[in-house]
């Protein structure tokens, strides 16, 4: 390659490394999959002609109930945090507020 081809190739803008296809999708605001959370996955395909909903189905009962069992994880974890916070748990010698403001008034003169 002659000289003034390489200096070419080098100022030309290089496109970024390719990302995983999850990556990306994050990128855009997506799931990282198509399997991910949404609409197409959570909501039914069908209901009834009368209005009642299609009955769940297998991977919907489980992610509900693990969504319940993670749900019941954090309120048990929360609820732990305040108790701790509330009995002053590891012993630190926080006080409960600010500190007390300085009085400020006939001390201190404008210039």
């Amino acid at each position: 390659m002659r000289l003034a081809e390489r200096q070419a190739q080098s100022l030309r803008p290089t496109p970024p490394r390719p990302q995983r296809i999850g990556q990306w999708r994050v990128a855009q605001g997506w799931a990282p999959s198509t399997a991910g959370y949404g609409p197409l996955r959570d909501l039914p395909d069908w209901s009834f002609v009368d209005g009642r909903p299609a009955p769940l189905w297998k991977g919907q009962q489980r992610r509900l109930q693990e969504n319940e069992a993670l749900a019941r994880r954090a309120l048990k974890l929360s609820q732990a945090l305040d108790g701790a916070a509330q009995s002053g748990g590891g012993g630190s010698k926080e006080a409960a507020g600010p500190p007390p403001l300085k009085p400020k008034g006939a001390q201190y003169k404008p210039v």
